[in-house]
């Protein structure tokens, strides 16, 4: 059997255009190339490279209404406006924020000097954090209080405060280490000394932030008659439908914390651009892959006197069939491997840059995925039109 596919091998490789191949897989590889190497830019600019803040891997936003003038009466959203938040389509999740009703003054003794001051504490749920540290909760009968920080406000204490005051610049590990006295007071008439501590920091959320089970134990024992009103929102936006959040939080007077907006709008950009070459490299393929089915026809009919001396010999379709599979497929084998490999040198292009964004090394599976399903498919593909071809020529005789 082997020496009679050789020689079928050997009478049909003669008609082969080796400048037809050559300029198909020249073409396939820059396309194939271009394709993996829009994937991979994406999935890197998506990742981000620490676990404590995936701000870019999923798309939050504050919100809170804006507030004009002097307003004695607080500034909440009405539960009208969350529904109708809630039923936009660009909205994921969302999460409510809950303030204290009581007032906390913490105290710290740092360096041999002791400092105190007010603070605000706020809740959301925990499916919002960006940095949730294992010992998350609160326990009554702990008497403990664990706090996330935004890495904000200890940039402020370090940089605004701390210099002219002439008290020690801290970093993160060394203020996790130390203890806070909390005094809360309530409207109520009541008050209680309780321990605290920093036992995480956050970039997406904007605020002093304790546990939701802590949040509605106080609130329930340090308020005459607490009333739950929803002064901001923490929304998970659908990244398929940006424009559409932009216009509602205008068209409704809302507005953004920080700079989340621009955060947004960059990582949008990106997909943009990823999906850009993406496309480019699609359509160079198809190019190539319209090239290579051009030639496969070509080639048949140059062949077609041959492979009629074939069936007066007795040979089936498949036969002659399995040469032409068999060298399309190790074409296109070559063709993926060089532009896997290939994508992964481009990379080195932009691993830098963001790299310093805190970007990068995303995972690879999701482009090599995309190369194995490019390789079945346009095999399938080529398979095909060979055997239909062949079987045309065959019954024609």
């Amino acid at each position: 059997m082997k020496k009679i596919r050789s020689g079928i091998a050997i009478l049909l490789k003669k008609n082969i255009s080796k400048g037809q191949l050559t300029g198909y897989s020249l073409a396939n590889i820059i396309g194939l190339t271009v394709i993996l190497s829009g994937i991979l830019f994406y999935c890197d600019s998506r990742h981000h490279q620490t676990d404590q803040d995936q701000f870019f891997s999923d798309d939050y936003i504050v919100v809170s209404k804006k507030v004009t003038g002097v307003n004695l009466d607080p500034v909440n959203f009405s539960e009208e406006e969350i529904k109708d938040l809630s039923s936009q389509p660009w909205v994921k999740n969302i999460g409510r924020f809950t303030t204290a009703d009581f007032s906390v003054n913490a105290t710290i003794n740092m360096g041999g000097r002791g400092m105190s001051s007010f603070l605000f504490f706020e809740s959301v749920p925990d499916d919002f954090f960006d940095s949730k540290p294992a010992s998350w909760g609160f326990d009554p009968s702990s008497n403990f209080v664990p706090i996330v920080l935004n890495k904000d406000y200890l940039a402020l204490y370090n940089f605004g405060f701390a210099i002219p005051q002439g008290l020690p610049q801290i970093s993160e590990d060394i203020i996790s280490t130390i203890p806070l006295k909390l005094y809360v007071t309530g409207k109520n008439g009541k008050s209680l000394v309780m321990n605290a501590g920093v036992v995480g920091f956050s970039s997406r959320l904007n605020t002093i932030a304790v546990p939701q089970d802590f949040m509605e134990w106080a609130n329930a024992n340090f308020s005459n008659d607490y009333k739950e009103e929803t002064a901001r929102l923490i929304i998970k936006i659908d990244k398929l439908n940006p424009s559409d959040s932009e216009k509602y939080i205008r068209d409704n007077n809302l507005e953004i914390a920080g700079d989340k907006e621009t955060d947004s709008k960059i990582s949008r950009f990106m997909g943009i651009v990823s999906g850009v070459v993406t496309a480019t490299g699609l359509v160079i393929c198809l190019l190539s892959l319209f090239i290579l089915i051009l030639s496969i026809f070509l080639l048949l009919q140059k062949s077609r006197p041959m492979l009629r001396n074939l069936i007066l010999l007795g040979y089936s379709p498949n036969q002659a069939a399995r040469f032409y599979e068999e060298t399309v497929i190790k074409i296109n084998a070559c063709i993926t491997i060089v532009s896997v490999g290939l994508s992964f040198l481009c990379r080195l292009i932009w691993k830098d840059s963001l790299d310093s964004l805190g970007l990068g090394n995303g995972n690879v599976l999701f482009m090599l995925g995309a190369a194995l399903i490019y390789f079945i498919v346009v095999d399938v593909i080529n398979v095909v039109i060979i055997r239909n071809h062949l079987n045309k020529i065959w019954n024609l005789g």
